[in-house]
C-alpha cells in the first residue's frame, strides 16, 4: 500500500512558514517567479530561515523534494 504524500505543497508552506490555504498559495505563485537561470533557493523572496530549509532538504534528498521540485516548476510560469 503506497503511503499518500503528506509533504504536498501546502505542507511544504506550511513548513516555510507560510500561509497554506488554496488562495493564498496561488497568491504567492502569482506574485513570485523565478528566472530560468535563477536557482529556487537563491530567489530573493525567501528569508535566510527558509532558504537554508530549502537548500538543506534538496542536499538530504529528502521526503520534501518533490513538493520543492513542484514548486520550483510552478514559480516558474
Amino acid at each position: 500500500m503506497m503511503d499518500s504524500p503528506l509533504n504536498d505543497l501546502s505542507n511544504l508552506f506550511s513548513q516555510l512558514g507560510l500561509d497554506t490555504d488554496p488562495d493564498s498559495i496561488e497568491n504567492f505563485l502569482k506574485k513570485h517567479s523565478l528566472k530560468n537561470d535563477e536557482k529556487l533557493e537563491n530567489a530573493v523572496f525567501w528569508t535566510p530561515s527558509q532558504k537554508a530549509f530549502l537548500v538543506e532538504e534538496r542536499d538530504l534528498d529528502a521526503d520534501w523534494c518533490e513538493a520543492i521540485d513542484e514548486l520550483d516548476a510552478r514559480l516558474r510560469h
